[in-house]
């Protein structure tokens, strides 16, 4: 349940309108009308099994979804011991029209969580391109008692994204976590949190932010 907390037509509603950040300094420029290709190159991690994660653009490119349906961890009750930690890495293979690049100025998850009092969980994501020594890491705590919906926002100034290297071919990743603590909660209670929407979907948001690459 990544990126969850609402149904599939509320996530295509925030896709649809998303709007490109604005860069102070005058350099921005509205997203490229050709059209960017995202394909998975490779999957791989405890929250997202073979055949769970995929990626859609936003017609306007100015946001891409990554949805899920296996995404959980928990702990306690009947819950496996390794089953505390879910991860998954996405490798993606970005095609950006040409004269232009990219960064990933905010990213939106959604899911739901049910902690026992005592118990806590973290959501972590972490951004990089390959090759790139570059990585911005973001997470949000959670406390029980809490038995909700929850949501996350990562967002980056302008002057901080990371922008994909101009003229090269560089793969995206993106490391997500899931974490879930007994903590003092009741021996035998069971806690989880899992990033995925209410129909077994979850839609987790990046919002892309743009600029024309120097002319060579």
């Amino acid at each position: 349940m990544a990126g969850g907390l609402f149904l599939g037509g509320a996530i295509a509603a925030l896709v649809a309108t998303a709007v490109p950040v604005q860069d102070p300094s005058g350099g921005f420029t509205d997203p490229p009308p050709d059209k960017i290709v995202i394909k998975i190159a490779t999957v791989n991690g405890s929250g997202c099994p073979q055949g769970t994660a995929a990626v859609a653009v936003s017609p306007d490119n100015t946001a891409f979804t990554v949805t899920y349906s296996n995404y959980l961890a928990q702990v306690g009750g009947n819950a496996d011991p390794t089953a505390f930690r879910k991860n998954c890495q996405l490798n993606l293979i970005v095609h950006v029209p040409q004269g232009f690049t990219y960064a990933v100025a905010s990213a939106d998850y959604r899911g739901f969580a049910s902690l026992q009092r005592g118990a806590s969980s973290t959501q972590k994501a972490s951004y990089y391109f390959q090759g790139s020594s570059s990585t911005a890491a973001r997470s949000h705590p959670f406390s029980g008692p809490y038995n909700d919906n929850w949501q996350a926002t990562d967002t980056t100034d302008w002057a901080q994204l990371v922008w994909a290297p101009c003229g090269v071919q560089r793969n995206f990743n993106i490391n997500t976590e899931l974490r879930v603590n007994a903590g003092t909660s009741a021996p035998g209670s069971s806690s989880f949190m899992t990033m995925d929407s209410t129909d077994g979907d979850i839609s987790t948001v990046y919002h892309l932010a743009w600029k024309e690459c120097p002319a060579s």
